[in-house]
């Protein structure tokens, strides 16, 4: 296996040999434009966007500034949307549903470094997938660890940092990220707290 088989394999790999270095600085000169492009053009920008994520639903929009290592190892589904400052470090293969929303700041992150410091220090390391399933709203700040694999229907509150899985239909905040609350057609009359709507259009 070369190293960038054994990246995508999430086995110890080295990441400027093979070819590695070169894939990431040609889609980096591509964020780099997607990240000055001029605001008004949704179209254009959606059209770059779709160069640099390996697959895309209809619908995306990523404000910029974005940052991915590759983006050939990224997967939206349809109407996705990531507020400003987004990263995504997509050493291993990141997995995103349906109607998915990212608050501003949101990382996820796939690439890690081994504990022992002779280990580390090697220059091994290595990329675990991320999943993230449909109609996920991730808060601003919110951190998604290597390994992580978040269900359907999830609400992860701001400045959490996941670092297990979470299951569908939960809302989980914190430092390490807990379950609080679940999901349920109570709660359809809220839209913040105990503010219900007055509308009836939703």
């Amino acid at each position: 296996m070369n190293q960038k088989e054994r990246m995508l394999a999430g086995l110890p790999y080295k990441s400027w040999l093979d070819g590695l270095s070169d894939e990431r600085l040609a889609l980096r000169k591509l964020t780099h434009q997607y990240n000055v492009f001029p605001p008004g053009d949704r179209q254009e920008m959606t059209n770059l966007l779709k160069q640099i994520i390996g697959k895309t639903g209809e619908d995306l929009m990523i404000e910029p500034p974005f940052r991915c290592d590759y983006g050939s190892n990224i997967e939206v589904g349809n109407n996705f949307y990531a507020n400003f400052n987004c990263v995504m470090l997509d050493v291993g293969k990141i997995t995103i549903g349906e109607n998915v929303m990212f608050g501003p700041n949101v990382s996820l992150y796939t690439a890690g470094h081994p504990l022992h410091p002779t280990s580390r220090t090697s220059g091994y390391e290595y990329g675990i997938p991320i999943t993230i399933g449909d109609s996920v709203w991730l808060g601003g700040s919110t951190v998604v660890n290597p390994g992580v694999t978040i269900g359907d229907n999830v609400v992860i509150g701001s400045g959490s940092v996941v670092t297990k899985d979470i299951p569908a239909n939960s809302v989980a905040v914190g430092n390490p990220c807990k379950v609080i609350h679940t999901v349920t057609e109570a709660d359809r009359e809220f839209y913040y707290r105990d503010f219900k709507f007055d509308v009836t259009d939703y």
